[in-house]
């Protein structure tokens, strides 16, 4: 199966934001930008990119799929560490330029790479006049180098 989303263009402003006609709207590079939270918790576990294979994708098999950027790949979530997005819920915004795909986090629990619940580890501090990074103490779940390798 298939699936096809309407081009945005061919749209109203009305029909855009109050329609029923699914219309990502996908920036030069063909992405669109994705907020995934834990269902339950609504903790934000990562911010990803979908291209429309992943979109589709996403939405044919019930798992996150995603496009990565700096692999330049199609990215099944989870697939080598076992720690699958099982989509509960995936909602656009008013116009339709970005995601929220709210997610039954499986395997361990953990949905960054670097083997913790959420990509969102770590907080900004400033020192004085200087801007720095504080862990915020969230465990790692899995050893990343084990997991993927060196």
């Amino acid at each position: 199966m298939s699936i096809s989303f309407v081009d945005p263009a061919t749209l109203s402003h009305d029909q855009l934001e109050e329609g029923t006609a699914f219309a990502p709207r996908f920036d030069a590079a063909g992405l669109v930008t994705v907020v995934t939270i834990e269902a339950g918790s609504n903790d934000v576990l990562m911010l990803a990119h979908m291209n429309a294979e992943a979109l589709a994708l996403t939405l044919q098999t019930g798992i996150a799929h995603y496009w990565s950027r700096s692999r330049g790949k199609l990215w099944k979530k989870g697939e080598t560490s076992g720690e699958l997005q099982q989509v509960v819920e995936l909602r656009t915004d008013c116009d339709q330029d970005a995601i929220v795909l709210t997610v039954n986090q499986t395997g361990r629990g953990a949905a960054c790479h670097t083997g913790r619940k959420s990509c969102f580890y770590r907080r900004a501090v400033l020192t004085g006049e200087t801007a720095g990074l504080e862990d915020t103490g969230l465990p790692q779940l899995f050893d990343p180098k084990q997991v993927y390798g060196a």
